[in-house]
């Protein structure tokens, strides 16, 4: 029986081989946010990063617990912008608003 690897795992690797990528990736997954409003998709994204960065360490400068961001970023979280700020803080990058280039008003 082969053993298949999932697209989470296969991108955390990637990402994990090439950290450079990150920066992009992030800024797509925010773009693609802006449009569709997916925030599973979102989580989902996050979460890769989350790991490839490392959940422990993560949750400790956040001030979360390891399950707490966890559940934070899980299919079903609902998190509160602080949550997301703290974690996107964490990772180095900070929640900036951007013109809306559809919307120039």
């Amino acid at each position: 029986m082969r053993n298949y690897r999932t697209l989470n795992e296969l991108e955390a690797d990637y990402f994990h081989k090439n950290p450079r990528e990150i920066d992009t990736y992030l800024t797509e997954i925010f773009n693609e946010y802006a449009i569709d409003a997916d925030s599973a998709a979102l989580l989902a994204s996050l979460r890769v990063i989350a790991k490839v960065k490392g959940i422990s360490a993560l949750a400790e400068q956040t001030g979360m617990s390891r399950q707490g961001l966890q559940k934070a970023l899980s299919n079903k979280g609902n998190p509160r912008l602080d949550s997301i700020n703290s974690i996107m803080h964490a990772l180095g990058y900070r929640l900036m608003p951007k013109k809306n280039r559809l919307n120039p008003d």
